[in-house]
């Protein structure tokens, strides 16, 4: 808040006033002490010296792109912040590179060749020859109602977590994602309804993405490229995008936690994947604000005969509302029916790390619970090999336990589940483990099932939580594979 209401003074934050300038890799080089700090964050200069003081990772973290391109280094970082927003006010301008071409027109009838020329692949962005081959590719084709994208993914076992789709305002948004990003963005030529469908044949790879026509007029072309329109990069180059959810409802867990139920817009297709997150931005006192979550199930399932079928139409976010937070306290005053902005999913978590293991162990603390509950539900109905789930729950009194009722009839309704809850403030009349996470309490709770038995280990909660768990993990003689940490 300090820091807005300094980019709210009207001070000159840039040196320059009001002036944007080109600027030079020589020019950006000279600017590289504490006192005079210049950063390119993708492709745009930043004056950071009033924010040096500012900075939660201290001034050392930002010295290290002074006079430099940054990208990715922040990416690394924190690449969810919305830096835009934070250091408006301190843009000195753009990076001198070359021109973009105009976007081109998108036909029916044009060759591959020419499809991917009208993508407007940055020359540093065109790929090998062998590359080449494993490059998903597009086409398209209508009937008098319908228009129909087909996406050429060239890999096996597609599903449905793997395909994005938005469709807002003629704007359409097509993006298969895994390690790579495979982006087909158009502004359409003709206006169509707000449903949208996704078909996706699996084993070939090929996802269609059909959109209704408004009118039942015949399209000469899709529209017009936009600027990343086929372009396909790693996954982490790409920016994050938004859409706007609705918050349809708002549920009390315990005394500082609340269930928020979101509703993607009709013509969104996103399904978030086990162990990965979405960031939340509100604008709060003028300035982009984005916190990250990871989506929970509306409640832990008891039933795995099957696998539950994925509702494409909501979020549930469990979040612990901060008396002093200011974003949850924002979210708090969010009233049945406003608005909020939510992200395409991040996270590096893997479902094949649980599919080979025999042993899992989950330890949370707190509202680091979150990536463990789709967890959880996806390893006792899909993973065949596990003998053994437990959850080790840390939190300070028996209050804070969340779904405490539902975790004690799991472990009741399958047998290979156990929880453990440990508090580290109990009341007097509590009889299960006390204290706080260490080596002695994780050697009692973290034990393979036989003495070769394959194990992961996730781990999830306040920072020096996590960073402890680890070391002890490892003093215990784990090895790096064999945990997990969920950042976010």
């Amino acid at each position: 808040m300090d820091w807005i209401r300094l980019t709210k003074s009207g001070r000159d934050l840039t040196g320059l006033k009001g002036r944007l300038i080109e600027v030079t890799e020589d020019e950006l080089a000279k600017h590289n002490k504490k006192e005079d700090c210049w950063i390119c964050i993708r492709g745009f200069v930043y004056n950071v010296t009033p924010y040096m003081e500012y900075h939660p990772g201290g001034e050392d973290e930002l010295m290290k792109a002074a006079g430099a391109d940054g990208t990715d280094l922040f990416d690394q970082v924190h690449r969810w912040v919305n830096y835009e927003s934070m250091l408006k006010e301190c843009l000195v301008g753009r990076m001198a590179v070359k021109p973009i071409a105009a976007p081109k027109e998108i036909s029916s009838t044009l060759s591959e060749e020419k499809k991917q020329l009208n993508g407007m692949l940055p020359e540093k962005k065109v790929l090998g020859a062998s590359a080449r081959d494993l490059t998903p590719s597009y086409d398209w084709f209508q009937t008098d109602s319908l228009i129909t994208i087909v996406i050429y993914t060239k890999q096996k076992d597609m599903n449905a977590e793997l395909v994005i789709v938005d469709c807002e305002d003629k704007r359409l948004r097509g993006e298969i994602v895994d390690d790579h990003s495979y982006l087909v963005e158009v502004d359409l030529d003709h206006a169509v309804q707000e449903d949208v469908a996704v078909n996706i044949a699996e084993k070939v790879g090929k996802v269609e993405i059909i959109l209704k026509k408004k009118d039942n007029i015949h399209w000469k072309m899709l529209g017009q490229a936009l600027e990343s329109h086929n372009t396909f990069i790693k996954r982490t180059e790409r920016g994050l995008f938004y859409r706007k959810c609705k918050l349809v409802s708002k549920t009390e867990v315990t005394h500082d936690t609340k269930l928020l139920c979101l509703m993607l817009p009709r013509s969104t297709h996103l399904c978030v994947p086990v162990g990965q997150h979405i960031y939340l931005k509100q604008t709060i006192a003028g300035t982009e604000v984005v916190k990250p979550y990871t989506p929970v199930l509306p409640f832990l399932p008891l039933d795995f005969k099957e696998p539950p079928r994925h509702d494409g139409a909501h979020l549930y976010l469990m979040i612990k509302m901060y008396s002093c937070g200011l974003f949850t306290q924002a979210l708090d005053h969010l009233q049945i029916g406003d608005y909020i902005s939510v992200s395409n999913p991040e996270g590096n978590f893997k479902k094949s790390q649980v599919q080979t293991s025999e042993d899992l162990f989950l330890l949370a603390a707190g509202t680091g619970f979150t990536p463990m509950v789709k967890l959880l539900n996806f390893a006792l109905t899909e993973v065949g090999c596990l003998r053994t789930v437990r959850l080790i729950f840390f939190n300070k009194t028996e209050d804070d336990i969340l779904w405490r009722n539902q975790l004690e009839q799991l472990a009741l309704k399958d047998e290979r589940f156990e929880v453990q809850f440990i508090l580290s403030q109990p009341a007097k009349d509590w009889v299960g483990k006390q204290g706080k996470i260490s080596s002695s309490l994780l050697s009692e709770c973290v034990k393979r099932s036989r003495k070769d038995s394959k194990v992961l280990i996730c781990i999830c909660g306040p920072t020096p939580f996590t960073e402890q768990g680890v070391q002890y993990l490892k003093d215990l003689g784990y090895s790096q594979e064999e945990i997990h940490t969920f950042t976010a």
